[in-house]
């Protein structure tokens, strides 16, 4: 049985949620490419995962954007190289940073005021704004 695949010290998923199924890739190759299936396409079932939490899946989910089907699917692939082993590994690497991303929730924003300086900052800018939008003005005729 292969080894789990590690997320974080207490995240693993197992290699058999993963599904790969190779294709012909565009890219480097040149008339190898119409021969050889070097292009993974990787797909991970993230609604059905049991080892990761429902706040987890969401957090991915979200972090997935266009890369994760109605199903809860999520599908990596993978065709930068000419060798079929070098895509498989950029495909796996590139799912567990994602599930490493979404492991951990954002930190909070935490509201603070702003400071004096930057109050004065901010109006002397409006000032100097203001004045080169004055200059622009046509001259007040005179009656």
């Amino acid at each position: 049985m292969a080894d789990p695949i590690m997320i974080t010290r207490s995240i693993s998923i197992d290699p058999s949620e993963i599904e790969e199924s190779f294709v012909r890739g565009s890219g480097p190759g040149g008339q190898n490419v119409n021969k050889v299936a070097s292009a993974v396409q990787l797909r991970f079932d993230l609604a059905n995962s049991p080892n990761l939490s429902e706040p987890m899946k969401r957090r991915v989910a979200a972090l997935a954007g266009s890369r994760i089907t109605k199903d809860g699917v999520i599908v990596i692939t993978s065709n930068s190289h000419r060798d079929q082993p070098m895509n498989r590994a950029e495909a796996q690497a590139r799912l567990v940073a994602l599930l490493r991303e979404g492991a951990f929730p954002p930190k909070p924003r935490i509201a603070t005021r702003p400071t004096l300086a930057s109050k004065k900052r901010r109006l002397e800018g409006k000032t100097i704004r203001s004045g080169v939008k004055k200059m622009r003005s046509a001259p007040p005729a005179d009656d």
